[in-house]
């Protein structure tokens, strides 16, 4: 039996592979030396240009970029009207930003258990721990697969609750053949470096609703506009605008816009890439008993943020974090989205405790995250199942 090379073995590859690098290329970097050179570095045409070009992408009527997902989470709440007293639902498989845009409203964040065939948001979670209290649900994008929308947009209509779909991972996805950011109330995009498109740092807040969009605005910057249908004082001059509420300065910069905007233009490949390799990844882990396949609902055509290895520790002889560590000597560098939000000690001081997501905890202590990227060599895809074999073949019971 090939012994893993944390028992002294051989790795299956003399280089390390990481979970997620960006990729650019000379377009990208021409893009961003073009804006160097222009007359705006910020607040310029790339920002409009860039806006124009989500809205195309996605079909939603109204984009706001900012400077990144977390600042994107923050405006769509502000926009929402999320304040002291509402409850705020979202799932505790996510980055902490997710239920973190609650607290910066003052709100409360409630935690709904996942489906654990799909790892996303369960609908009928979400409806048991919906109160009088409640004001939106932020539904997670999990791995880049669309969340259950009918199901949510339903109920949030049902209880006049605002939808924010934090799709941080779904750019490029679509859900019963349209695209995500143009079907809930809000949909908001990151750009860090590990997603599909990057801009380096960025975010997004689609909308198709007016209202939320001149909101956006002015949460974005500082509350103040130029605007004076908004104003509450006659211009003293060409100079003049207005602080109408408290906003924050959350702009994306022309050069991130400029490499985005390029990036953009890359998407399809990005996106048909992603879905080879993990049709590769599918076809081998489907044929071990010892590991789970994330399931699909059929209504999502998903480009792929993220591929989760999902193993059944009664089948093997090593936990996941043995099982990681055996990847990284193997140098298949993977890495765990996410830690349950309310496990964090923060969290734990406001008085969340372990025990009220049992599914989301068990994957938790199931998964990791395998390498997938664009510039991902078909070999690059087969060490990374050599590996995950390797492993299993050694340790199965």
């Amino acid at each position: 039996m090939n012994k893993p090379a944390i028992l002294g073995g051989t790795p299956v590859r003399d280089t390390k592979l990481y979970y997620g690098h960006q990729y650019i290329d000379e377009t990208d970097i021409r893009a961003v030396v073009d804006v160097l050179k222009s007359d705006y570095l910020t607040c310029g045409p790339k920002i409009t240009e860039l806006e124009e070009k989500l809205c195309k992408l996605t079909g939603a009527k109204y984009a706001v970029v900012c400077s990144n997902g977390t600042a994107a989470l923050h405006m769509a709440c502000m926009a929402a009207g999320v304040e002291a007293g509402d409850e705020v639902i979202t799932t505790p498989i996510t980055f902490a930003a997710s239920a973190n845009c609650a607290l910066y409203c003052g709100a409360k964040p409630v935690f709904a258990d996942i489906n654990d065939k799909t790892y996303n948001i369960d609908p009928a979670k979400v409806k048991e721990v919906t109160t009088d209290k409640t004001k939106a649900v932020v539904a997670v994008d999990f791995t880049g697969q669309s969340v259950e929308l009918d199901e949510l947009m339903a109920h949030c209509k049902e209880n006049n609750l605002v939808l924010i779909e934090d799709g941080a991972h779904v750019i490029g996805t679509k859900y019963k053949g349209q695209p995500n950011g143009s079907i809930a109330d809000m949909t908001t995009f990151s750009f860090h470096p590990v997603k599909t498109v990057t801009g380096g740092e960025g975010g997004a807040v689609m909308t198709n609703n007016e209202e939320y969009y001149q909101k956006l605005l002015l949460a974005r910057s500082h509350g103040i506009t130029r605007d004076t249908a908004l104003m509450e004082e006659e211009p003293h001059g060409g100079w003049y605008y207005e602080q109408v509420s408290l906003g924050y300065n959350y702009r994306m910069t022309d050069m991130q816009a400029g490499l985005l905007i390029s990036q953009l233009d890359k998407l399809p490949m990005f996106s048909q890439r992603r879905k080879e390799i993990v049709a590769k990844y599918n076809e081998a882990f489907s044929q071990m008993p010892e590991i789970q396949v994330q399931e699909e609902i059929p209504q999502s055509d998903t480009t792929r943020h993220l591929y989760i290895l999902r193993i059944k520790p009664e089948m093997l002889k090593i936990n996941r974090r043995e099982f990681f560590d055996a990847m990284a000597a193997e140098n298949i560098m993977c890495n765990v989205h996410y830690i349950p939000t309310y496990y964090f000690p923060h969290y734990q001081r406001l008085g969340y405790e372990k025990g009220i997501c049992p599914k989301a905890e068990k994957l938790y202590d199931e998964m990791m995250s395998l390498p997938l990227y664009y510039g991902m060599t078909d070999q690059d895809a087969e060490d990374v199942i050599a590996a995950v074999k390797k492993i299993v073949d050694y340790y199965k019971k």
